[in-house]
């Protein structure tokens, strides 16, 4: 067989199941969800495609909890804490597991946050439609308003606490 231009056709041989699994894993983590959406269309049976998943997760070749870390490894700089818990939500990672690996994220938070508006913006807003923008900016990527808040109100002391103003107490009784 051959194409247009004259030269031997190659076919690839059919890759298995597990074949085509090892595949996907070879390149990065996938999360069980993941690995089992994208094999869908090619198992014989959903029956099929469960035993192999389980025959990967059983020799550690797939496994959540890493493709968390890796996850998060991956995303972390670029990412704050609430876009990166909603991805791993949507892969159907543990809910434990979520959370362990989020808290851990959200100690960096405003580092993450101060540095990625630094390499964005790398200076205070001029106007309000700057000011407005670089929120937009860094609410979108997941980082949690407070911590966005202090990145583009300019604070440069990353331990500074937030001025307390009593006016602003909803549980003071006589506010």
């Amino acid at each position: 067989m051959s194409d247009a231009s004259g030269s031997p056709q190659r076919r690839r041989p059919q890759l298995s199941l597990k074949g085509r699994a090892l595949r996907f894993l070879s390149r990065r983590e996938h999360s069980r969800l993941e690995l089992q959406r994208k094999l869908a269309p090619h198992a014989e049976s959903p029956e099929a495609l469960e035993r192999v998943l389980d025959e990967l997760e059983a020799a550690r070749l797939l496994s959540n909890q890493r493709f968390a870390e890796s996850l998060v490894h991956r995303k972390a700089e670029r990412f704050g804490s609430a876009l990166i818990r909603h991805e791993l939500r949507s892969h159907a990672v543990e809910p434990a597991l979520v959370e362990r690996e989020v808290s851990e994220l959200e100690k960096s938070e405003l580092f993450r946050a101060r540095a990625l508006w630094q390499r964005r913006f790398g200076a205070p807003p001029d106007s309000p439609q700057a000011r407005a923008r670089q929120i937009r900016f860094l609410m979108s990527r997941g980082f949690r308003a407070d911590v966005v808040r202090r990145v583009v109100g300019g604070r440069s002391d990353p331990d500074e606490a937030e001025p307390f103003d009593p006016a602003d107490d909803p549980f003071d009784p006589a506010g």
